[in-house]
Formats: structure tokens, sequence, C-alpha cells
């Protein structure tokens, strides 16, 4: 395997990242997000939007929202003729984020990544994790929590009243995430649907290291992909080299280009974060499975 094509095979828990700056520090985001950059194109305002949201352009025939970034993050003085268009698609929509510039890609682990713990707390941090490169400090942002926060209407789609369990409610189920605000959907969620045994660990290391103590507590593990210090394509390749417990990625990333990922490391189930209702009949398919 050559260096160069490392990150076409799944579960090394590694990523690439394009590292840009906007309001004067540098943050990263994941390529995968990344569909293309452009200069600026034309905005043209929406009424009664949210003041990050500075309209909609026309980019190749699609029309797509621009955030401006700069503003997110607290710079409400620069300048927008010097700026880039970062195209990125997040739980299958596009989005396009206004920043300053646009470095270069660099390949990191995710080991590399620490949690954003030390700088924020509670559930409406922006911060999804940190990178030291090169002397240099790179954020990492939660941008699916920036665009939910900013273009509601993109947000996920609730499972109805009357989804309940079909499968054993006693079944106990491992969450792997880390964002705060997608533990409490997911809790909420579940529990509503009738399954009340939740883990929850804020990355894929603390979630194998539960599984490492006693994998047999478990029925099921839900799992993100980002996420510090070990990825959920990591995690899953780990879970099935070691046994056969049912695995669920629900992941921002679920897209027809990279759903080959989770299937060469074995994932049972692939929901697109969105879809909660999806989720739901997953978790009640498999269960009943293991069951069986």
């Amino acid at each position: 395997m050559t260096q160069s094509n490392i990150l076409l095979e799944s579960g090394t828990n590694e990523l690439e990242i394009i590292v840009f700056k906007a309001a004067g520090a540098l943050y990263g985001i994941n390529v995968m997000k990344v569909r293309e950059i452009l200069q600026p194109e034309q905005v043209t305002p929406l009424p009664h939007s949210h003041p990050d949201c500075e309209g909609i352009a026309d980019i190749r025939g699609e029309i797509i929202p621009v955030i401006n970034l700069e503003q997110v993050l607290g710079n409400h003085q620069h300048d927008k003729s010097e700026s880039k268009f970062i195209i990125a698609e997040l739980n299958n929509r596009k989005a396009a984020f206004r920043v300053t510039t646009v470095s270069r890609i660099h390949r990191v682990s995710w080991e590399q990544i620490e949690s954003p713990d030390k700088l924020e707390s509670g559930d409406k941090q922006m911060t999804a994790g940190i990178i030291q490169l090169n002397e240099k400090l790179i954020l990492m942002l939660d941008y699916e929590r920036i665009v939910h926060d900013i273009l509601p209407s993109t947000g996920f789609i609730g499972a109805p009243d009357n989804l309940a369990a079909e499968a054993s409610a006693d079944a106990s189920i491992l969450i792997a995430e880390d964002s705060p605000m997608l533990q409490r959907l997911l809790k909420d969620t579940l529990s509503s649907a009738g399954f009340s045994r939740l883990t929850i660990a804020s990355s894929g290391k603390k979630a194998w290291d539960l599984l490492e103590e006693d994998s047999s507590r478990f029925q099921l593990l839900i799992t993100d992909i980002e996420m510090p210090e070990m990825d959920g394509h990591y995690l899953t390749k780990k879970v099935k080299e070691h046994g056969e417990l049912p695995v669920i990625i629900f992941s921002s990333l679920i897209s027809t280009d990279l759903f080959h990922k989770g299937e060469a490391v074995g994932a049972d189930a692939q929901i697109s974060k969105p879809e909660i209702n999806q989720l739901i009949g997953a978790v009640n398919d498999l269960l009943v499975i293991e069951k069986v």
C-alpha cells in the first residue's frame, strides 16, 4: 500500500483535513465533507434568515445556502472580497462556508485530535477537536451543529411518536458519539422508543475501552464516524475483528461515495444522521436478529 492511497482503505484511523483561516485562527475540515473550493459567487439575501446566513448562491446550477463562517466565529468586520467558499456536504445537504483563505491538505491520525473539553463545555460548543500540527493549533469545528443552528430546515428528521421498540427493551446499547447535541438526541429518541439501557461514550476510544472491559454487556453499538482519538470506521473494524456485535454507523458522512467504507469494515447498517426514524428501524431489526 502506498502512502498516497492509504485513505482509500477503510479503518486506518486516519483522515485528511483541509486547513483554512477564518476570524484570525486556523481551522480544519474533513476532506470527505468538502465537494469543492471556489471564489465567492454572488449571494442573494433571504428575508428573515439567520444573521449568519448570507443567503443563497447559484453554484453550477444548484441553489446552495451560504453561511458566513467569519461571522459565526465572531469576525463581523471581514473583507468579503478576499474570501473563499468551501462547498461542504453534510447530512446529504450542501452548504457554502465563507472563510478567509484556504491553505493546504494535511493527513493526520484521529489519535492526534484531542477532545475540546479544555476549551468549552456544554452542548453549545462549536469545537469538535484540537490538533497540534507543525507547532500550530488547528480547531476542528462541529459543522453539523453550526448548520443545524443556522439552517433549522436541514435538521434531523424525528422519529414518529408511535415508533416503538419491537425488539427487547432490555437490550443494552452502546453509543459512541462526541457531540453533546447528538448524544442528547439519541438518548431521547431511543428512550422514547422504549430502549432504556443506554451507555454513551464520547469517543470511539472510550467505547472500545468499555467493550474491552466486558463486551458481553452490550447487544448493539451505534457509532458516529468523526470522533477524537478513534473514528467510527476503525472502531467498527476492531469490533468485528473481535466478535459479532451488531454495529450501526450513524453519521453525517453517509453518502453514495462513502458507503463502501462502512461496508469494508463490516458495519451492519449505515444511517445518515437526519434519518432518526430509519435508525430506530435498524435498531429493531438488528436486535431481533441478535435475539434469534
